[in-house]
């Protein structure tokens, strides 16, 4: 079979090889998925880098997100089981990583669905309690991550102010139903936020960012208000101040998703149910901004290193 594989540490472009390789055995109580797609993430980039804080052994084949097809026939989404990741015509997985494809979405948009919209649901529901009426902030709008929340946000019933980098970005934060675009590249970002809100701040603010974003979150948060740090995307890790968050009197709220998995794997499945009824409704759809053969697999990867996607890209495997 045809697989990507990373055999040193670098940026994407430079490190991914396409290689013709023996399909991969299952472990004890794993299966054997044929992936139909792969959604392309930070993680992935990270990892080529060696810098993300799971590092598979060398060489190791990335894609941490999928829609794939068990052997008896069944369409699932979820998350392989390193180092035989998703981008490649097989992969593995553990059943419990694995869920029913909503059929409302077609192979690219359910790969792009799984880790994207859980974060952004423990993110805004779980951790936050975001409440219809609300004002939700969303750093990185635009983006794979961002672009779920805001979707989330809006189906919760928030007013949703969306932060991009450049007018392309912004013209697709509109399109996702940001009531606000804030462009931070042409704007006064926290200026803008307090003109919108009418001087009170936002209720929730969601960042994956990090970085001067999350100074930004800081001076434009509402009393009571909460910031939830989903990443650091920026690769700058700020440090908070915490006399700054008694004076004002809000929260810091971390969010490690993947940690559901060892500690609460029900609410797992129980988020899985209700993104999959959003997609059934027409609330939620994942944005795929570009879809690519498996060859081109290190192009988008890297893309994705450089900033310059919107939404998802998802590698198109096998139908």
């Amino acid at each position: 079979m045809q697989a990507w594989q990373v055999h040193e540490n670098g940026e994407p472009s430079e490190v991914m090889r396409l290689v013709e390789v023996a399909p991969p055995t299952p472990g004890e109580g794993q299966i054997l998925l044929k992936v139909r797609a792969a959604s392309i993430n930070f993680p992935d980039v990270l990892m080529a880098r060696g810098q993300y804080q799971v590092k598979p052994p060398l060489p190791f084949t990335p894609g941490v997100e999928l829609c794939g097809e068990t052997e008896d026939g069944r369409r699932v989404i979820g998350n392989p089981a390193l180092p035989y990741g998703a981008l490649a015509e097989y992969a593995v997985a553990d059943p419990a990583a694995l869920f029913p494809a909503p059929d409302s979405l077609d192979d690219a948009e359910a790969a792009a669905l799984h880790i994207g919209y859980q974060t952004g649901w423990f993110g805004l529901h779980r951790r936050a309690r975001l409440e219809a009426g609300e004002t939700l902030l969303v750093h990185a709008a635009a983006g794979g991550v961002g672009s779920a929340a805001v979707q989330l946000g809006k189906a919760a019933g928030a007013r949703v102010i969306g932060v991009v980098g450049g007018p392309d970005k912004a013209a697709v934060a509109r399109e996702l139903g940001c009531d606000v675009v804030i462009d931070r590249r042409a704007d006064d970002v926290v200026g803008a936020v307090k003109e919108a809100t009418g001087g009170r701040g936002a209720d929730v603010i969601y960042d994956p960012v990090g970085g001067e974003a999350y100074q930004q979150s800081a001076k434009t948060v509402a009393f009571e208000g909460r910031i939830v740090v989903v990443g650091f995307a920026s690769g700058s890790i700020p440090s908070p101040s915490l006399n700054h968050a008694l004076v004002k009197n809000y929260s810091v709220l971390g969010l490690h998703w993947g940690l559901y998995a060892v500690k609460n794997p029900k609410l797992i499945q129980h988020c899985h149910e209700q993104l999959t009824e959003l997609a059934a409704q027409g609330a939620i759809k994942p944005l795929v901004s570009e879809r690519v053969p498996l060859a081109g697999a290190a192009g988008v990867v890297q893309k994705l290193a450089d900033g310059v996607t919107t939404g998802r890209v998802v590698v198109e495997v096998s139908a």
